[in-house]
């Protein structure tokens, strides 16, 4: 028996028995006649006690100790005199009797500790050491408790948990597949799935109304903090449903996990349309924890214009002057103001300028633009926002979209500054009616918004020849905390429906059937109305955790160049291989 208990199992009620423990050396401290090490495994940490009064052989081998050993020790447990509040062990310690060195080790590459000297790149490198530490591998049990949880809702509420294919069908929508070559079938590739959604679409057809799967799936993209080129997602899917039955389900997954995990109870939560979620925060995943929503001056969808005529080439050149009214920020001095002007004139933003007015404690207006607008006009603006004395305007001018866009990233950075994005302030938002299609000037032709088995919503169906663009899709985003943690639709289940879809999307009748034809032929054997939704696991832990990179929760992720540093992946395969794969 390597161990009796844990290092993290100790109390003061084991005072006086004998037991045996296993794990990792954390810490030695040598003090001349006595030594204290502090042992670790997954469950804690204890306080390891030598002496040389009652065994001076123990002694002798305590000071041979390194950082990282796994020992044996067994020993009587006693109360320690100077008690750790730190610790869940620390009013214990264990007199040691008996030590055995099981493995010897290396010095490791960095601090094994909660506050670590170890950077990004050589932690990822060494990462089984790196989850030896504390931080690290709470992240990895609340993946798992968030895992138990889901498991058990689903499962009370008739959900199916069912595997599908890893090796699949490459298809031209979406993001870039990972291929595999076929060694049986030469010249021929599968592709790793991006989603299991059409196998999700056939266990509908097959009868298993109610689906789910934790499940890996794979992008060929770029990354960035909450991206990885593989992933997890909770997949779902449903039959004879409409769209607002799949909100109230997911919706009570959702608050059953807040509740579960973080004893966090939500009412109903808010609902906002697309349409809506741009007009007011400049993109489809508005962070609602704090205000600060637009404001059109001038847009060619507002009806009011209230800066052009008064000799601003700016903003009388533009068809949009959209603004944020940040409350209390009026404080702001010009350095600031001028960083303010560099991060949105950053090439990833691209605005041109930044214009701003403060407004003064005595309620009149102060602008950076005073040379054209005099205090009435300033005036229209303090109005126009319902700014207060201390509030400080900003203001951005362009193309509608793209200044919607840059102003959402302003707002962004004005909400961080100002302390409004506390992590564990939770505000969810459903986000409905997204445009069916987006149109690519380049190609020239339509792309399917969220993906081609989207239905729209039934009283756009005939637009969808007379004006594409104006068609909404019958789907929903969950975002919380302007984080998109989970996104679907009700689907497609008519051929012919799906086979407009096809034609919309520049597919001809032949291209249709040899990428989805095993759905279209489905879809003629009895397909029942469907829909469903996929959370991102990982965005949804590291959510949970308070995180805003997913590779903290994810036990062997990749870097951000998309390669394993610890394995060295990818890389090269040998001739051999390549031979048999007809290379």
């Amino acid at each position: 028996m390597f161990r009796s208990h844990t290092c993290g199992e100790l109390r003061l009620s084991h005072v006086g028995s004998t037991v045996t423990l296993s794990g990792w050396v954390a810490k030695v401290r040598l003090m001349g006649s006595m030594a204290f090490v502090d042992l670790r495994d997954r469950y804690g940490m204890t306080q390891l006690s030598f002496n040389e009064a009652y065994s001076a052989e123990m002694l002798a081998k305590a000071g041979e100790l390194g950082r990282e050993y796994v020992i044996q020790v067994t020993g009587s447990v006693a109360e320690r005199e100077s008690k750790n509040a730190g610790l869940t062990t620390g009013d214990i310690e264990l007199v040691v009797e008996s030590l055995v060195v099981l493995n010897q080790a290396k010095t490791p590459p960095f601090t094994i500790e909660n506050d670590t000297d170890g950077g990004d790149d050589i932690r990822m490198q060494y990462r089984y050491l790196d989850l030896r530490r504390d931080p690290v591998r709470a992240n990895l049990e609340l993946r798992h408790h968030l895992a138990q949880k889901i498991r058990n809702y689903l499962s009370d509420q008739q959900f199916l948990e069912v595997e599908t294919p890893v090796l699949i069908k490459s298809t031209p929508e979406g993001a870039r597949d990972f291929v595999v070559p076929s060694r049986m079938n030469p010249g021929q590739w599968y592709a790793l799935p991006q989603s299991p959604q059409t196998f999700k679409q056939l266990l509908m057809v097959s009868g298993f109304d109610r689906y789910f799967q934790i499940v890996k799936c794979f992008r060929d993209e770029d990354l960035r903090a909450d991206r990885q080129p593989e992933f997890t997602q909770i997949d779902c899917e449903m039959s004879f449903v409409e769209r607002e039955d799949i909100l109230q389900m997911f919706e009570g997954l959702a608050k059953h996990l807040f509740s579960a995990v973080k004893g966090v109870e939500f009412d109903a939560f808010p609902r906002m349309t697309y349409a809506d979620a741009m007009r007011l925060y400049g993109c489809d995943k508005p962070d609602i924890r704090f205000d600060m929503q637009f404001v059109e001056l001038k847009s060619p969808e507002a009806e009011r214009d209230l800066v052009s005529g008064k000799d601003f080439v700016v903003f009388d050149s533009v068809d949009s002057v959209i603004g944020i009214c940040a409350k209390g920020a009026g404080n702001y001095t010009r350095k600031q103001l001028d960083g303010l002007t560099d991060f949105v004139k950053r090439p990833q933003i691209g605005a041109k300028g930044l214009v701003w007015c403060r407004i003064e404690a005595d309620g009149s207006a102060k602008s950076s633009v005073d040379k054209f607008y005099d205090a009435e006009a300033l005036k229209s603006w303090k109005e126009a926002f319902g700014a207060e004395a201390g509030d400080l305007i900003l203001l951005l001018a362009g193309d509608l979209h793209k200044t919607r866009k840059q102003l959402n990233e302003l707002r962004l950075l004005m909400g961080s500054e100002l302390g409004l994005r506390d992590p564990f302030n939770y505000k969810p938002l459903w986000v409905l009616d997204f445009p069916l299609l987006e149109h690519d000037e380049e190609s020239g032709r339509w792309h399917a918004m969220h993906h081609p088995f989207t239905s729209p919503l039934p009283q756009d169906i005939e637009l969808m020849h007379s004006d594409p663009g104006a068609v909404r899709a019958d789907a929903y985003d969950l975002v919380i905390n302007g984080v998109e943690i989970g996104g679907g639709s009700i689907r497609i289940f008519d051929r012919a429906l799906q086979s407009r879809m096809f034609d919309l999307l520049g597919f001809s009748k032949e291209e249709a059937q040899a990428q989805f034809g095993f759905l279209m032929n489905a879809f003629e054997y009895g397909a029942p109305p469907h829909g469903g939704l996929a959370f991102g696991f990982d965005r949804l832990c590291s959510l949970f955790g308070g995180s805003e990179s997913i590779r903290d929760y994810i036990a062997f992720p990749k870097n951000n160049s998309g390669r394993d540093v610890m394995i060295d992946a990818p890389s090269a395969i040998d001739a051999k291989q390549l031979k048999e794969l007809g290379f």
